[in-house]
Formats: C-alpha cells, sequence, structure tokens
C-alpha cells in the first residue's frame, strides 16, 4: 500500500486548484500548470487539501496513487517559488549567445550549436566571478526546466581528462589521470 500517495496534500495561499474531466489545474500568482490524471485515480478537493484515491485496489491504481500525488507536490511546488538549474560551460572560449527565444553555443566544435527555449522556461546567461559562463535555466514546470537543462548539457558533455563541457554548477566530475601519469609509474 502506498502510505505516502494517501496523505493529503496542503493548498498554500493565493492558489487555486481545479479538477474536472480528468484533468487538474493548478494556477496561483506566477502562472498556471494542468496535468492529466489517469482513471484510476481520483481527485478530491475540500477546502485548502488535495486527497488522491485510488477508484479501485489494484496494484496499478495503488502506484499511480503515489506518482500523482507526487505530481501534485512538484505542481504546487513549482507555482509557489518555481524551479532552477545553474550550468556552467567549462573550456576555453566556450560561450552562450542569446537571440530571442533561440541560444547559441560556441563549445569547441567546428561549427555552432543552436537550441530552442521552450514556452514557460527563462534563460539568463551570466558570469561566474572566474570568468567561467553560467546559464540560468527556470520555470514553474518541473519537468521543462530538467528536460532543457538535460538537453543542453547534452551539447557538450563534461569529458574527464581536463573538465571541459557543460556541467551543472557543483556537479563533480571524476577526472582520469591520462597517459603521462600512467607511464610515469614505471
Amino acid at each position: 500500500m502506498s502510505r505516502l500517495g494517501k496523505k493529503p496534500i496542503t493548498i498554500p495561499e493565493k492558489i487555486k486548484a481545479e479538477f474536472k474531466n480528468g484533468i487538474l489545474e493548478i494556477s496561483g500568482t506566477t502562472g498556471k500548470l494542468s496535468q492529466n490524471i489517469h482513471e484510476k485515480i481520483d481527485i478530491k478537493i475540500d477546502g485548502k487539501a488535495i486527497l488522491v484515491e485510488m477508484k479501485e485496489e489494484t496494484r496499478e491504481a495503488n502506484m499511480l496513487q503515489g506518482l500523482t500525488r507526487g505530481l501534485i507536490c512538484n505542481m504546487i511546488e513549482g507555482i509557489t517559488t518555481g524551479y532552477k538549474k545553474e550550468l556552467e560551460l567549462n573550456g576555453l572560449g566556450f560561450k552562450a549567445v542569446a537571440e530571442g527565444k533561440k541560444i547559441t553555443f560556441t563549445v569547441g566544435y567546428s561549427h555552432t550549436v543552436t537550441k530552442e527555449v521552450p514556452e514557460g522556461v527563462k534563460v539568463v546567461l551570466g558570469m561566474t566571478a572566474d570568468k567561467i559562463p553560467t546559464l540560468s535555466v527556470s520555470g514553474i514546470d518541473k519537468q521543462a526546466v530538467g528536460s532543457f537543462a538535460a538537453e543542453v548539457r547534452a551539447i557538450k558533455p563534461p569529458e574527464p581528462y581536463k573538465g571541459f563541457g557543460i556541467r551543472y554548477a557543483g556537479e563533480k566530475i571524476i577526472r582520469k589521470a591520462g597517459k603521462a601519469a600512467a607511464g610515469s609509474k614505471k
């Protein structure tokens, strides 16, 4: 039995939740998110709490109850505080340039790579104190923010010898010794 799925979700102030026709909509001052709810799950909204209930007692419904509750919690957190991912562009000459809803990356290839910024995601380019270009991806939808940040990182993942590439801020890269260090042990 999903114990976490049975716990009610409290709705903070200034946030409205509405469930009809299998779609849950949560809206607040920062925006509005909607989620399709599986037909084996029922949503009850009473006052300042959302309760996720199973329509039938099956293993699949049990799993969906916990999943649905987690998705609703993510929606509420996104509306209240939002989500943010920081990326660093480590490498000689690595940079990013924003042109409207497109970002052009120069990351050591013979060509530039252009990415379209999805709807609902905000990207801010910056620089750290060490003159490393940074990219801040933020928004209210956790899936959209994480997905776009992962797509940007996949353009040039950090390599293990010198650490060049695009990585999340604070991400530790396990470094390899290389040929010179391996040959000096003899």
